[in-house]
């Protein structure tokens, strides 16, 4: 399996305003061109957090640990639309209350993202998908704190979790 580097993803203002379009490939080339991606970071009850396992045919960090939900915004599509079918289809999560946590630039040598966070408490049942993840888990914040700067997580999820979460750390 691979990623469809022909997926049509919005370009976008760092407000999030739509100023054209372009290819998943054209955005992942190291273009700079800011596309829009929705994060959903699942904690349980007990405060434990959803990671996902990034499969190895990835195109960017791929096997590493990720946040829960993480998905590129289509063309055409709201980011709350976004969110909504990026957590089915990746966790089989239907209903669920986001809470908007945060929004910014997440910028690599590689692509430029504009990163709306959102996060839920959820103690359903978590059937990540087997065509998009390598499966995932709820890891303790303990866990979290001694897999930052190991290579076991994504730089991503590192700085978004320090970045939003710092009264985990």
């Amino acid at each position: 399996m691979k990623d469809n580097i022909k997926e049509l993803f919005p370009v976008v203002t760092e407000q999030g305003e739509v100023i054209g379009s372009a290819t998943r490939g054209e955005c992942h080339s190291g273009s700079r061109l800011l596309h829009p991606v929705v994060h959903l970071h699942v904690f349980n009850s007990r405060g434990e957090i959803y990671l996902q396992k990034r499969p190895e045919w990835k195109d960017i960090q791929p096997g590493k640990w990720d946040t829960a939900v993480g998905g590129h915004v289509d063309y055409g599509e709201t980011p709350a639309e976004a969110l909504q079918r990026e957590v089915r289809e990746e966790l089989g999560i239907t209903e669920f209350l986001p809470q908007f946590v945060d929004m910014y630039v997440f910028d690599s040598r590689r692509e430029r993202e504009l990163v709306y966070v959102h996060r839920t408490t959820y103690d359903g049942p978590v059937r990540p998908s087997q065509n998009e993840l390598d499966g995932g888990r709820f890891w303790s914040t303990a866990e979290i704190r001694a897999a930052i700067g190991q290579g076991i997580l994504t730089p991503n999820f590192e700085s978004e979790y320090q970045r939003c979460f710092p009264e985990l750390l």
